[in-house]
Parts: C-alpha cells; structure tokens; sequence
C-alpha cells in the first residue's frame, strides 16, 4: 500500500509505516500545482498531511487514493465534503495534542497575566522597569471559562486545578460525563459562562456553525479586563469584535491562531490586533508542536493506517454517516458458500432497492454467516420468496422493521 506524505512527519513515524508494509514516499513542503502533481505522480492510497490544503483537484489527481489522514485534530484543511463525493475517507488523532495545546494555553495565561512579552522586550531593550511589571492580580480564585469541552478543554481543566482556578465550561454537544469533567461547573450556555469568567479559553472546531462564533456579542458579554484566550482556530473569531473589545474593554487576548494565517513557515504577517494597542500576545499556531505531541500523532497516525490495512476498517473517520437512515433490514443467516451474497444483492438490485449499509458475520467454525443488510425501501413478498428460493445454501431469511 503506497502512502504519501505531504507535511513535515516524525521519522519514527516513517519507520513505522515501512516496518508495517507501506510504500511511503515523503516529499513535504510542496503547495498548490506542484504538490497535486507530486500526488498525481505517486498516485497513493493514502495521503497523510499536517497542514497542506487538500483540495478536489488534489484528490482527482491520485485515482487510487482511499484515505487522508489529517496528523492533527483539526480537518480545515481538507475538502471533506469533496472526499465524500469521492468515495474517500477522511480520518484524523484527535486528543494526541491535548497537553500540548493546554501547556500553551496556560502559557499565554501567565504571560497575559504577567505581561512577560513586555517585561521581556524592555530587558533585552536595556530597560528596568519593575514599577510598570510588578502590577499583576495572579491567578489563584479566578474563574477560568471554557468553550468546549474536548480532550484540549478537558486538559486545560485539569491544569487547572494545579493553579486553584474555579473552571466553569459549555460545550455545543454537552456531555455531562461527570467522570471526565471532575472540578468543572457545567453551565447551560456559552454566554453564561462568559459572563462570569475572568478568563476564557476557546476549545472549539473550525466549522460553518463556529464561523465567526466569537462576535461583538461574545465580547459585549465578557467581564472588563478579562483574558481571552484562543488555541483553536482562527476562524472562529471575529477579529474586528477581539480588536473592539481590546480597546474598549480592555480585554487582554493570547493568540496561538489567526483567521488569514500564511501557508508556509516562515512569511511576512501583519495582524492589526498586535498594533492597535491594548494587551494583545501571540504565538504563530505552535500550540501542538511539541515533540511529545508530534510523537504521539504519528503513533496514532500509524495505528490508523495499519487498522486499515488489514482490516479495511477506518478508526476516528469524520466523513462517515452516523448511522443509516434505513428503516429495514434484511437478515440472511447463509451456509458459507460463494455466491450467496451476489445472489441477495442481485434480486434486490433489480427490485429497485438501494442497500445502505451491510454486513456479513461468520460464525464459529466457517460454516455459517449472517448477512445483516439494511436496505432504502422494503422487499415485495416476491422478492423474498424469489431471494429464498433460489439458493440452496441460503438457510433463512427475514425482514425486521428498525426503530425510527
């Protein structure tokens, strides 16, 4: 199995997929024309990629592509719904960057807090100026809010409990697994956790629902002088709400993620936000890289491709129906003999009737299956006769109603 990757990727992570059977070919940094016809060229099975844009055109240049693998949590990057229309998976390791992304939150945290930049720039300036720095409320008692409430919120929370912060949290599927969110006080809606927060941490995926989620609103609804802090996405963000509520709030802001972000490593970038005045800190989105991090994800990177290597099944798939909508299901238990399947599937085929989802499960000793299919529209009586009648290895068949 050919597996191309297109992003700077760990060498343990090579290793491993040479160690397993793949073909890897490595070429990362390429972009645009020349990157789709590097794919074109290798024509992969896989695509592994970190933050390379992959695009429609990208996927129809590798035929034999089946899978993208996004080594990171967040999937911006990658055209899904064209992958879909392509009949390709996309999967991606989430949590294997939580700490990281947490010990960079927290980092800016301090640095808001302690204005450590600042203190930084005027030392290495010649400057002393212990009168301007020594003034810093500390973190001890403060209210720490999270929106969302993933593995990186999840490990922001725990962290913070090391620093005595009271944490009050929302998340828009809101889970209330009280095992994993021990120390946070959930609460019903995002603006009633910014209202009482002195600082507020923003955990959420870059989707068309979180566009522009942190607006004017957002920020009118967030304490004078508090700390807003963004590893997430850049996206998310209404930069010309933050830059108001910088300068009419005195919002203090960290930012690991910009909205229009270069696509290379090193560029020229100009953000308003760091010259409009007021407290506002940055980091150019590092949060994950960590060497810790970047271990994990190409360990999981690796599991993923293995898992679906040899078993055809893909872990941590984001484009993958939740469930079938079909109502029917048509249960054939079958002697395991070839052509039965071919058999089903043919007569309900020329009924007309889409097959949603399938499976088929053997039994102990390789002697039986069953066949679970689940179909669009139910089976006329004749075709069930005509399906049970016409092969000997076929033992029974029936059709069950599933539950709306």
């Amino acid at each position: 199995m050919r597996v191309f990757v297109a992003d700077k990727f760990e060498k343990f992570g090579i290793d491993e997929l040479k160690r397993i059977g793949c073909e890897v070919i490595s070429d990362p940094g390429k972009k645009g024309p020349e990157l789709v016809a590097a794919v074109q060229a290798a024509n992969p099975a896989i695509l592994i990629v970190r933050s390379a844009k992959v695009s429609g055109e990208l996927m129809d240049a590798a035929p034999q592509l089946a899978l993208i693998i996004r080594a990171g949590a967040g999937v911006d990057t990658i055209d899904v719904s064209a992958a879909s229309h392509r009949g390709i998976f996309v999967a991606n390791c989430p949590g294997m960057n939580a700490i990281a992304v947490a010990e960079l939150a927290f980092a800016l945290i301090l640095s808001l807090d302690r204005r450590v930049p600042d203190c930084v720039a005027e030392l290495r300036a010649g400057k002393w100026n212990k009168g301007e720095y020594s003034k810093a409320r500390g973190l001890k008692g403060l209210t720490l809010g999270l929106i969302g409430l993933g593995p990186i919120g999840r490990a922001v929370a725990h962290r913070a409990n090391a620093f005595e912060l009271n944490v009050r949290g929302w998340s828009r599927s809101m889970s209330h697994d009280g095992a994993v969110l021990v120390g946070v006080q959930l609460c019903r809606t995002w603006c009633e956790v910014v209202e009482q927060s002195d600082i507020v941490s923003l955990h959420i995926a870059a989707t068309a629902e979180t566009k522009g989620f942190c607006n004017r609103a957002f920020f009118e609804a967030m304490k004078l002088g508090a700390f807003f802090i963004n590893t997430s996405r850049g996206d998310v963000v209404d930069t010309e709400a933050l830059g108001w509520a910088v300068k009419e709030k005195a919002i203090r802001a960290g930012l690991d993620v910009y909205a229009n972000e270069p696509s290379g490593a090193t560029a020229e970038f100009k953000e308003p936000l760091f010259s409009g005045g007021g407290v506002v800190y940055g980091t150019p989105h590092i949060a994950a890289s960590t060497d810790q991090a970047q271990m994990a994800i190409a360990a999981e990177t690796v599991r993923i491709v293995r898992l679906f290597r040899e078993t055809g099944v893909i872990e941590n798939c984001v484009n993958l129906l939740p469930r079938s909508n079909a109502r029917r299901m048509l249960l054939v238990r079958h002697f395991n003999k070839p052509g039965v399947l071919a058999h089903v599937l043919s007569h309900i085929s020329h009924a007309n009737i889409n097959v949603e989802d399938m499976e088929n499960v053997m039994l102990r000793e390789d002697k039986t299956a069953v066949a679970r299919i689940r179909l669009a529209s139910a089976p006329e009586a004749s075709v069930l006769k005509a399906i049970q009648a016409g092969n000997p290895h076929i033992i029974a068949i029936s059709l069950v109603e599933l539950p709306g």
